[in-house]
């Protein structure tokens, strides 16, 4: 169901009160767009791909707006209804509210959405309850677990393929006096990376709307989940809440931990301190089938249209130009990212592991995507896993969780 524009501003919470003007609009005969974007380390990315599209479509300007702290200046926009012709975000919380607004244009029997996987245009559809589809899947990301292979050819191991190969690995490392996962919760969005492989795979995407509705919590349904969190911890080093992303990204490029639970975004930023690093990456063994395990992989960024832009079919154009299989490979070759565009692949051989999941559609969605960005679930996380405490840890998901329902 639709919220209308009218109370978007009501859910749109926490806003600063500045926002950047739009530039659309027509300036001697060329047509001119707003490319608005969250993403501060795609932004080269996107400017080499608008410089090529503005030089072959010549009565078509694109203009690129990445401001820091993205996602907030966005919502003060649309409270302000300025907003941009095109918009990419990732299919978050953030997504799913405007999303149920009326300002982005229906895209359900666009050919936009014709070379889409369809697991990614589902995903949508689950984010945002609706079966209407306002965005373009562009590209995906994985969540799972980085491996030093010559640490691994050193000590014998193989890829684990369930929880409790993972955890077997894990022992054997930390008796021969490796760490096995260095952890970085000095940042707290950190701590939720473990959270998005377990609980979708143990728990399912499901729970969320049953959530929604009143007939399951997290306290019924969530322990194995907590359960598992804290088992990871007796595996890391000895500072686990001490050290922040970027310090794990050094560390790990330099050899000093086995294993990285990560996402595939890191892979840039660890090849940065070491280019040759030998690594690999496998779906999060979550439980004992390995048959059931499915890799984390979700909407990185998206692509909408404004339901207000008066250029729409050149808007539509650029997405189109965009989706491209060589313009998409582009950006997630230097992205390190994956295509929702099908036949479109990343050939890193670094992810290869995780390619069969990909291509076979046995992927599922990032929990967090799924919970209202109010809950504050980074720093529920962060605490658990300091205080140890599961009992408090799933009340308080349960009691957040139906604090954020009632505002609405």
């Amino acid at each position: 169901m639709k919220v209308g524009r009218t109370l978007v501003a009501c859910l749109l919470l926490g806003l600063l009160l500045s926002g950047c003007g739009g530039q659309s609009g027509k300036d001697a005969g060329k047509v001119k767009l707003e490319f608005f974007q969250n993403k501060p380390e795609a932004k080269g990315s996107f400017d080499k791909l608008i410089l090529e599209f503005n030089e072959s479509h010549p009565g078509i300007v694109v203009s690129q707006i990445n401001p820091p702290d993205a996602e907030t200046v966005l919502k003060t926009r649309v409270v302000k209804n300025d907003i941009p012709d095109i918009i990419g975000l990732g299919a978050t919380d953030t997504y799913s509210i405007l999303a149920q607004s009326d300002i982005f244009t229906d895209l359900t029997q666009s050919n936009l959405l014709d070379s889409i996987d369809t697991n990614y245009i589902k995903m949508l559809q689950d984010i945002t309850g609706m079966t209407n589809v306002t965005g373009v899947p562009y590209a995906t990301n994985a969540n799972g677990i980085m491996y030093n292979k010559d640490i691994f050819k050193e000590m014998g191991l193989t890829v684990p393929k369930t929880w409790g190969e993972l955890i077997s690995i894990a022992q054997k490392l930390k008796d021969n006096g490796k760490v096995a996962f260095y952890f970085t919760y000095k940042d707290d969005w950190q701590t939720s990376l473990p959270f998005n492989a377990l609980a979708p795979n143990l728990v399912g995407i499901d729970f969320f709307r049953q959530r929604q509705e009143g007939t399951v919590t997290f306290q019924e349904k969530y322990r194995e989940v907590a359960e598992k969190q804290l088992k990871l911890l007796d595996y890391g080093h000895g500072d686990n809440f001490g050290k922040n992303y970027a310090d794990g990204n050094r560390a790990f490029a330099s050899g000093e931990s086995a294993m990285y639970i990560q996402g595939s975004w890191a892979i840039p930023e660890i090849r940065k301190t070491n280019p040759n690093l030998n690594m690999g990456f496998f779906p999060f063994p979550t439980g004992d089938d390995p048959d059931q395990n499915r890799l984390v992989s979700g909407v990185d960024t998206l692509l909408t249209i404004s339901e207000d832009t008066k250029y729409k079919k050149e808007a539509e154009e650029f997405i189109a130009f965009l989706l491209e299989p060589e313009n998409i490979g582009q950006y997630i070759k230097e992205q390190t990212a994956f295509a929702a565009v099908i036949g479109v692949e990343q050939d890193d051989p670094a992810v290869a592991e995780i390619q069969p999941y990909l291509k076979s559609g046995k992927v599922i969605d990032f929990a967090d995507h799924y919970i209202p960005a109010a809950v504050q679930l980074n720093s529920i996380v962060q605490s658990f896993l300091q205080n140890r405490d599961i009992d408090g840890y799933l009340r308080k998901l349960d009691s957040e969780w139906d604090k954020v329902a009632n505002r609405k």
